[in-house]
């Protein structure tokens, strides 16, 4: 009878643990990084994430933006970019995560905007 408890016991405590993990989520922040202009938006998410594309408003399609050594991912246009930018990113448990109006249109260099995204 003791072994059962102990299986049910340690079966219960190993849920909880399992629980514990994936609760530990936290928002995924995008940081706008340094040069970021009227017509480059450069990105420092705050998590890992990859094939990062934006699409700016009017916009029919996203556009990818480029990985740096570091993972900041760049976004140069010949024109200006229009904002407010909607983010769609690569999620490690597969498929595509879209984020609308992530980054708003008057977009600093050096500021942080919150998604509701847990990662």
């Amino acid at each position: 009878m003791a072994s059962r408890s102990s299986s049910i016991l340690l079966a219960a405590a190993a849920l909880a643990a399992l629980l514990a993990v994936g609760s530990c989520a936290s928002a995924l922040t995008f940081k706008t990084g340094p040069g970021c202009s009227e017509t480059k938006l450069v990105l420092i998410p705050s998590v890992a994430i990859s094939e990062v594309e934006v699409k700016e408003k009017g916009a029919d399609d996203f556009t990818a933006l480029k990985e740096g050594p570091t993972g900041i991912w760049t976004l140069e246009g010949k024109e200006a970019l229009k904002g407010p930018f909607s983010i769609r990113f690569a999620a490690k448990s597969g498929g595509y995560r879209v984020i609308d109006d992530a980054i708003p249109a008057d977009f600093k260099s050096g500021s942080d905007y919150k998604t509701s995204m847990q990662v």
